[in-house]
């Protein structure tokens, strides 16, 4: 409580009501030789900190605190250009640029230029990741803000795709293909995922109608860059749920990039229906260090070390679910404990060589090693009750009929050691109006696995009536598993203009995994038209997607392998039209994207608490289809917003999952997917707040509707069950300290540091209680019943960001 007071006392006496100058705002689009707008230019504000780049349309916005400035408009491969203003306080000024073509440097940046213009990517804007109130403080979070992702889990960094699942995922740090741990169950264990927000330069998303160049799976990836500071950075950023440090260092010939990270959520699981004593731990070490022989060969290595420990020892429960006309309650009394713990090692070694400016070669070597164990030990004595409802009544409140009492034990000894060493392979290279790539990869994983674990629940009689002395224990598992999966990959794939108005990219995979002995090919195009207005573009793509059997997908339900399981197959094909108009005052984007998916060859599953149970001995066809739209812009000068919304349908059919009813053999047809979340809308938005420049307010808001579930030992055909729709609300509220608008800084904070930004955020800020999944009970006449686990309720957090001067 006293820090509490302190840093309270800190905000109030260090923040002056200040009247700040209107700024100068200029805007425009940064052309080529050609007349073609270019993207990824750096716009500066000489001597000032602000700094921005420009769009796919080349479209730029920048803000000037002064009324008398210089602007460097700068891109590898063109010659940098200086503009001088002189303007008015509060202008508003439109500036064409048109930058000339560096001859020595052109061939390589046309590699680069020519992938960014033919990608089905949304570029992911890295200044909003430390001002979006986020409670799990993972980057991958954000990408639930974005179209055509679903989400009901804030606890969880795991996330799914157009009707996907969370392990038809691609994630890259630097072309490196990033593995995630498998046995966790439950948003409340995650820790902290891999990638390190304060080390990201650049990252994009593609939520299907991906590359060729990207690996084998169904549906997304995120492509992340850690790369080269401008200059010397620290960043140091603490609050009650987690600090980190980072240092960024540029040397002659090498940098460094290097952060460490802690996580610590008790604060926020307290608040759960289930009580008792949360000991959540995680921290990270990572570094990225980079050394140039000379201009055409260069070394760098990422290392990463990550721990992880999640230990409760549950002491009580209390759940009311139910309609307004019979309000149900649940209490239960825990003894026992959870144990979950693991550990990564990765490390990963690029050489990058570059004989002549038409030619990059990357050779990339990486090795992960995870080690999970689960330990829970639980017994919960219950009792499950209809409660009083009459508010005339005396016993209003109060339990009016037992529906069952018993208790419940759950036990669990699990262990995983997974190994995954890969060596790969790439090469680009610009040939006129051609950049041609292709790679060659081989990756193998191993996996030794060991599952111990059974359930019981026993109703006094009521539900599980057993005249004998032995207890029945129930979903009993306890198996023993290694085996080792070789996949063998090769891609191909051309880049070129057909026109000066339209691009195509073709390109195809080739795969072979030692599991499912198959060779996959999997073709891929995309074409894009940009009108002759500069400001519209058009993009159409088809493809085959594969995703080769892996140790997640053959385990099924008792843990027995099916190793004679084929690769998942997606046909995919999608259509997007992106526009960027003026309105509001500003410059705003809109992007619309329409999609089918048929897939075939699909291993069905189920969801029980975040864990994916695959049916790894059937097989579905299925399809999912939607469109995905959102419009974003600066709203508010200087402070960028999103509305985005995807509405999707996925079914899939399960051959031969027919059953006897009443005599009759029942057929089930197409079910819909566990997945399939037909309306997910976000908002993003942000403003200033007493028309200072220093205060500001951030606001996210999401919605996704109810997803089918079913108890979690069920055929796929009883998942007739809804988790209610997911709705939250949480906001933040900031004062920068030194922001380059304010007219007075405190001066011992203007004298060492960047920045210092001071956040005060609401998390679920309306309190309401959102369902994650279900336990499953019965009662005295047999009636199964699903009691809700909530997720987190109301929660307040102070976060500090200072960026020291170097």
């Amino acid at each position: 409580m006293l820090k509490f007071r302190l840093i309270l006392f800190l905000l109030v006496t260090g923040c002056s009501f200040v009247v700040a100058q209107p700024l100068v705002r200029v805007s425009g689009i940064v052309y080529s030789d050609e007349k073609l707008p270019l993207a990824q230019v750096t716009v500066t504000v000489v001597g000032q900190a602000q700094s921005t780049v420009t769009d796919e349309f080349g479209v730029y916005t920048i803000y000037s605190k002064s009324k008398t400035f210089s602007i460097k408009y700068s891109l590898l491969g063109y010659q940098p250009q200086i503009i001088e203003f002189s303007e008015r306080s509060g202008a508003r000024i439109t500036r064409q640029v048109n930058l000339i073509a560096n001859i020595n440097e052109l061939e390589q940046v046309n590699i680069a230029n020519k992938q960014n213009q033919l990608s089905n990517t949304t570029t992911i804007n890295i200044g909003d990741v430390s001002s979006i109130p986020l409670v799990s403080g993972n980057f991958e979070t954000m990408l639930k803000t974005l179209p055509g992702v679903s989400t009901n889990n804030e606890l969880s960094a795991q996330y799914s795709v157009r009707g996907g699942n969370f392990d038809e995922n691609l994630i890259y740090i630097n072309d490196v293909e990033i593995n995630r741990p498998v046995l966790i169950r439950n948003g409340q264990q995650e820790g902290l995922s891999f990638i390190n927000a304060d080390l990201v330069s650049k990252a994009r998303f593609s939520a299907g109608g991906f590359e060729a160049k990207y690996g084998d799976k169904l549906s997304s990836v995120l492509d992340i860059r850690y790369e080269k500071p401008d200059s010397n950075q620290t960043i140091l950023s603490t609050s009650l749920l987690n600090t980190s440090l980072s240092t960024k260092r540029v040397f002659k010939r090498s940098f460094l990039l290097a952060g460490l990270r802690y996580k610590n959520n008790t604060s926020v699981l307290i608040r759960q229906d289930e009580k008792g004593s949360y000991n959540p731990n995680y921290a990270d070490a990572q570094v990225l260090y980079q050394y140039d022989f000379s201009h055409e060969f260069s070394i760098s290595f990422l290392s990463n070390f990550n721990i992880g420990q999640f230990k409760l020892l549950p002491t009580n429960r209390e759940t009311q679910f139910g309609t307004l006309s019979t309000t149900l309650k649940l209490d239960v009394d825990y003894t026992g404990q959870e144990i979950d713990d693991y550990q990564t090692f990765g490390n990963a070694i690029t050489a990058a060589y570059s004989p002549k400016p038409n030619l990059v070669v990357k050779f990339i070597n990486s090795y992960f090693n995870t080690i999970e164990r689960e330990r829970f030990d639980i017994n919960g004595s219950y009792v499950f009750a209809e409660v009083d409802k009459n508010f005339n009544g005396e016993n209003f409140g109060q339990v009016s009929k037992s529906r069952g009492i018993g208790t419940y034990y759950n036990y669990g000894r699990n262990s995983l050691n997974t190994q995954v060493f890969a060596s790969e392979i790439k090469v680009d290279q610009n040939f006129n109006n051609h950049v041609f790539s292709w790679g060659l990869k081989f990756d193998q994983s191993r996996y030794g696995d060991q599952l111990n674990e059974y359930n019981y629940t026993d109703s006094a009689g009521y539900i599980l009536p057993n005249h004998s002395k032995d207890i029945t224990l129930q979903n009993v598992i306890n198996v023993r598993n290694n085996i080792d999966i070789k996949n063998y990959s090769t891609y191909i794939q051309d880049s070129y203009s057909l026109s000066s108005l339209a691009e195509l990219q073709l390109g195809a995979r080739a795969t072979y995994n030692s599991l499912s002995k198959q060779l996959l090919i999997s073709p891929r195009m995309l074409i894009a038209y940009r009108p002759n207005s500069n400001n519209k573009i058009l993009r159409f793509t088809a493809g085959i997607y594969h995703q080769p059997p892996s140790y997640r997908t053959i385990r099924d339900f008792s843990g027995i392998l099916n190793i004679n399981q084929k690769a998942q197959r997606s046909y995919n094909t999608s259509i997007g039209y992106d526009y960027a108009f003026d309105g509001f005052g500003t410059r705003l984007k809109f992007t619309s994207e329409f999609y089918f998916k048929y897939s075939d060859r699909l291993i069905p599953y189920k969801i029980d608490n975040l864990r994916i149970k695959y049916l790894a001995n059937e097989v579905s066809h299925g399809y999912a289809y939607g469109a995905d739209f959102s419009v974003g812009g600066e709203f508010v000068k200087d402070l960028v917003s999103y509305f985005r919304m995807s509405v999707m349908h996925a079914n899939e059919d399960i051959i031969g999952d027919s059953y006897i009813q009443n005599g009759s053999k029942i057929y089930p047809g197409y079910l819909k997917r566990p997945t399939d979340q037909r309306l997910n809308f976000s908002i993003f938005f942000q403003d200033r707040l007493l028309n200072s420049p220093t205060y500001k307010v951030h606001l996210n808001a999401v919605y996704g509707s109810r997803l089918p579930i079913g108890p979690s030992q069920t055929p796929r055909y009883l998942d007739k069950f809804y988790v209610p729709a997911y709705k939250r609300v949480d906001i933040g509220f900031s004062k920068d300290f030194l922001d380059d608008a304010a007219l007075h800084k405190p001066k011992f904070l203007d004298r060492n540091f960047n920045a210092v930004i001071l956040f005060f955020e609401v998390f679920n800020m309306l309190n309401i209680n959102n369902t994650v999944s279900y336990l499953w009970l019965k009662d005295v006449d047999n009636v199964q019943y699903a009691i809700p686990n909530y997720l987190t309720g109301r929660q307040f957090n102070l976060k500090l960001i200072v960026k020291l001067k170097n």
